[in-house]
């Protein structure tokens, strides 16, 4: 285990009706608030009608930036940087997923940046002083609501990049299972996979002897699979909705990778593909997790899949076939949740295989249980199509 220090700063309202806890903990931060969300979906749950009147009640003036896309925009980042400088705004309160949690993250750091908010992601620019922002969760998937990172996307460069910074962990986070209620199958599997893929990134590294860190991540990733496909079923079961909500938050604020390499090669090299075809992260995830799992086992890497095997599927052995028989649970697990398997089936060609690598590793080669270059990506891209 290597050293680490660990400071998760996000204060959790966990449970039905927290909303009614919004008022006082605004109030700690600002009164002049930005107001981001995405489409409608607030609307028909009877949560921006809630939020609206809180925010008239107890604030000084509030304006709204709507219409944030899944895979957030740099155009709705810019925007929202624009209110905050034209209104003198102090806050921000981030209703919705992890898009709409990414975007307010990136508003946060540009807010008191000269330059383009896109230095961020391209790692031109550090944060510095970002205005504070709060969330009230509805989409349990990404983990942003409880952590610092952002994924951008910048649709006339086709390109999505990740960044991140300690101060864009929110103040505070409210989750109430219940606004999960309205998802349908495809976002609840996207979430599922999405949360599992986390844990994965983290649990695959070739850090050794952190057993709290990859106990913990075992029994999480047992819980998604339990609770996923009850969800899946009954979309209004609150223990199911409750679990997969704190667990997508447990997966990715620090606690299963603090003393840990994480990995992470496998989100780079999805990044590429939603860039071009704006497809779900998690579905994205599902169908390149399996193919790298197949390209990075060998000899060297056997250990940690077979700890995979025994732990998380209970499939016992110690050999390469054991290993194997966990890489096609995996799979076969994503495949049961309704997500894609190739990426021919979602409209990804051969031929933007070598630009999708290119940009995988701008900054270098990534991943750390093996280290891949850019011809890496493209074979794994391979197996995958």
């Amino acid at each position: 285990m290597l050293n680490f220090n660990l400071h998760i700063n996000t204060k959790i309202l966990f449970g039905k009706d927290k909303i009614i806890e919004l008022p006082a903990e605004i109030t700690k931060w600002g009164s002049r608030v930005l107001f981001v969300y995405g489409g409608n979906s607030i609307k028909k749950i009877g949560l921006y009608d809630k939020v609206t009147q809180i925010l008239r009640d107890n604030c000084d003036f509030y304006i709204e930036l709507s219409g944030v896309q899944p895979n957030p925009k740099i155009t709705s980042v810019r925007e929202g940087v624009k209110l905050i400088r034209e209104n003198k705004l102090d806050f921000i309160l981030a209703v919705g997923g992890g898009s709409v949690i990414d975007c307010a993250k990136a508003i946060s750091a540009g807010a008191n940046y000269d330059g383009d908010p896109w230095d961020f992601p391209m790692r031109k620019a550090k944060v510095v002083n970002p205005l504070p922002l709060g969330v009230v969760l509805t989409f349990a998937a990404t983990g942003s609501e409880m952590n610092g990172g952002s994924v951008i996307t910048n649709e006339e460069l086709k390109m999505k990049r990740p960044f991140g910074d300690e101060q864009l962990r929110p103040k505070f986070a409210i989750l109430d299972p219940t606004y999960t209620y309205s998802l349908n199958k495809y976002q609840t599997a996207c979430g599922a996979v999405d949360m599992f893929s986390h844990l994965l990134e983290t649990y695959f590294a070739p850090t050794e002897g952190a057993g709290v860190q990859d106990r913990i991540a075992e029994g999480l990733m047992k819980n998604i699979i339990h609770y996923s496909k009850i969800a899946l079923n009954e979309p209004e079961n609150y223990e199911a909705r409750a679990n997969l909500m704190w667990t997508s938050s447990l997966a990715i604020n620090g606690l299963t990778g603090a003393g840990k390499m994480g990995d992470w090669a496998t989100h780079m090299i999805e990044h590429e593909v939603s860039a071009i075809n704006d497809m779900a992260h998690g579905a994205g995830l599902a169908l390149i997790f399996p193919y790298w799992m197949q390209y990075v086992l060998s000899d060297e890497t056997l250990w940690k899949f077979i700890e995979y095997a025994n732990n998380v599927w209970g499939i016992h052995g110690n050999d390469l076939n054991t290993a194997q028989l966990a890489i096609n649970k995996t799979r076969e697990y994503f495949y049961s949740l309704g997500m894609p398997s190739h990426l021919k089936d979602v409209d990804i060609t051969e031929d933007m295989f070598e630009e999708m690598a290119e940009k995988a590793v701008i900054f270098g080669p990534i991943g750390q249980l093996k280290k891949l270059q850019k011809e890496d990506i493209i074979n794994i891209l391979k197996l995958a199509y």
